[in-house]
């Protein structure tokens, strides 16, 4: 009679350990990079949005506005920040909704240009991610994917 096999052995289960651990370690980077791009997500549209409502306000008034300090005025960091009032943003009738991460200003180029920047560090690492747009490109990332 051949005897029954009950239990897996110490060497499969330490084979199942090391295959966990290989695919954890694959895994995490990549989630915490996936949480950082969704966390630097809002800049762009945010960025779209300012850029709209600033050719709509010159299309009313023949002019851009300025907003040459950045908004909010703490520095862009891990943690959201509430929109201060009391900008050219509230002229321009923009404002987000709710706390933001990164932080704006917009600068009249020419006449007939303004440019509008986003700028966020949600991983802290001290280097923003920047997105610019003009009254005829929208944002564009003026940093590389990787920087957050």
């Amino acid at each position: 009679m051949k005897p029954t096999r009950a239990a897996f052995t110490l060497v499969e289960l330490m084979i199942v350990v090391a295959i966990i651990g290989i695919l954890a370690a694959i895994a995490i980077p990549n989630f915490v990079a996936m949480q950082y791009r969704a966390k630097r997500a809002e800049i762009p549209p945010n960025v779209n949005g300012i850029k709209i409502a600033a050719v709509g306000y010159d299309a009313a008034h023949d002019g851009f506005l300025d907003q040459a300090t950045w908004v909010p005025s703490t520095p862009a960091g891990k943690a959201q920040r509430a929109w201060e009032a009391g900008t050219a943003f509230d002229t321009l009738g923009w404002a987000p909704d709710g706390a933001v991460r990164g932080q704006y200003k917009m600068v009249t180029l020419t006449s007939v240009d303004v440019r509008v920047i986003g700028e966020s560090d949600v991983d802290g690492d001290g280097v923003n991610a920047t997105y610019t747009a003009t009254k005829s490109i929208g944002a564009t990332p003026t940093t590389t994917g990787d920087v957050y």
